[in-house]
């Protein structure tokens, strides 16, 4: 997966080394599962107002045990070869652990996003995408992107127009891609997905005999949350668990951070700090603290969902929560990982935690392979269905159902209550799986039994295509 001294992969892969240790994975196969198959570098020049300008980007492709390969395209300054390598081999374990018939792959493109106009930035896209494409690195069937860090729905459309340009006689040419506009094919509630999902992860584990290996008293309703990072994962999390009850008493961002024992209003933060950049002289009687102040409070779920490395062998002392549910990718090294088990802290690893993302992509991609919308076909006759349903309760029991009451009841299944359900599905079905190894092995922790248990199926997958 790469040679450098990037911690995120170095982590990936003693988490790994452990899990295949534990399985006793012969050492070459473990080689090939754990080896990134691919890694491009593609360079191109792009005539911008202010002359050519050359770009860097990078398309890795970890494993095509199954295809087409899965993985985003993050935009920004920092990136580097071993990042996108890691990322690449944690997208496998990711699709393997909630059960996507994908391979893992990553890209990026080394440019900072805020310094370039919105025409500018659409040809740039537009020729990485050329660039892409040339190589094969993709296409419906080989390899399909997605939004990361950087890049959003606006990026999506660029690169499935120009894809589609490029191959005016693919029928399925906008599945090249997931995370579009919903007018381009895209599904509704792949925004909120990867943030949602964390809400599930948490659900699955609070339903399961897991919690019982905790200090954690009371149900999913009664715990008190902080999160790091409100962006589009932070944000749809933190959204989902105060429907659900929970209460947010934490935010960190980067300069202040919010805080109030008595829950925050995530919607009035996020609008103060879209329209303001600060949280200084935020209202509400909110206190605003450092990072580190929010960091060491007590609380009894933290999410961290904003980067990697934010827990690490030389602050993991100061964090003072009973659960650890990672919304980022790589946000605890492997070193914090082990010193927090040791102390009891419960760690719900990303490559279950933040798969939601993947889950309602592989909805995505479904849906363009078969140019219909979720609930076309059942929307109505649901709606028929329950309609007779209320008829019957009211002739048996000669009472009648409120106006109000009876709306609710006949609605059929939007997109959306589609999307959800299966998602909540695939995050429910997938912790029940690794609760139920985890419990019969007494493996070392969560994230070795996310690990053994994606890399079982990697394995059963390479022996069944001879190697």
């Amino acid at each position: 997966m790469g040679s450098d001294n990037n911690v995120f992969l170095k982590s990936i892969s003693k988490m790994f080394d452990d899990a295949v240790k534990i399985l006793g994975v012969k050492r070459g196969l473990a080689n090939q599962i754990k080896s990134c198959n691919s890694t491009h570098t593609i360079r191109f020049g792009v005539k911008l107002d202010s002359g050519i300008k050359t770009f860097t980007g990078w398309r890795a492709v970890h494993s095509e045990h199954l295809e087409p390969v899965k993985g985003g395209i993050r935009y920004s300054p920092h990136i580097k070869t071993s990042e996108i390598e890691a990322m690449a081999a944690l997208m496998t374990f990711k699709n393997a652990v909630i059960d996507v018939p994908f391979g893992g792959s990553k890209g990026g493109l080394k440019i900072d996003p805020k310094k370039y106009s919105e025409e500018e930035l659409e040809k740039i896209t537009r020729r990485f995408t050329e660039e892409l494409s040339k190589r094969g690195l993709i296409s419906p069937s080989l390899n399909v992107p997605a939004p990361d860090m950087g890049t959003g729905k606006k990026e999506m459309a660029w690169i499935a127009d120009e894809y589609k340009r490029l191959n005016p006689h693919d029928i399925n040419a906008f599945a090249c891609v997931t995370g579009k506009p919903e007018n381009m094919g895209g599904v509704d509630g792949r925004t909120e997905a990867t943030g949602r999902g964390i809400f599930f992860a948490l659900k699955s584990f609070f339903n399961s005999v897991d919690v019982k290996k905790t200090k954690i008293k009371g149900s999913l309703k009664s715990q008190k949350i902080i999160v790091e990072g409100l962006g589009k994962v932070g944000y749809y999390a933190a959204a989902a668990l105060r429907e659900h009850g929970c209460k947010i008493i934490g935010v960190i961002e980067h300069h202040h951070s919010f805080f109030n024992e008595k829950g925050l209003d995530i919607d009035l933060i996020k609008k103060w700090l879209s329209e303001s950049g600060d949280a200084k002289d935020y209202p509400n009687q909110t206190e605003l603290k450092t990072r580190d102040e929010v960091f060491e409070k007590k609380s009894d779920i933290f999410i961290p969902a904003a980067r990697e490395g934010t827990v690490t062998e030389e602050n993991q002392a100061k964090l003072n929560a009973k659960i650890i549910c990672e919304g980022a990718n790589g946000p605890l090294t492997s070193r914090a990982d082990e010193e927090l088990s040791k102390r009891g802290v419960l760690i719900i690893p990303d490559l279950y935690a933040n798969a939601g993302g993947v889950a309602v992509s592989y909805f995505e991609w479904v849906r363009n392979l078969s140019h219909m919308r979720f609930g076309r076909m059942e929307k109505r006759r649901k709606e028929y269905e329950n309609a007779s349903l209320i008829s019957i309760i009211e002739n048996s029991t000669g009472s009648r159902v409120s106006s109000k009451t009876k709306d609710i009841l006949k609605q059929g299944p939007t997109e959306i209550d589609l999307v959800r359900s299966g998602l909540e599905d695939m995050m429910t079905e997938a912790y029940e799986n690794m609760s139920e190894i985890w419990n019969e092995n007494d493996y070392p922790s969560l994230r070795t039994t996310a690990y053994i248990y994606s890399i079982k199926k990697l394995v059963e997958s390479y022996k069944s295509i001879g190697i």
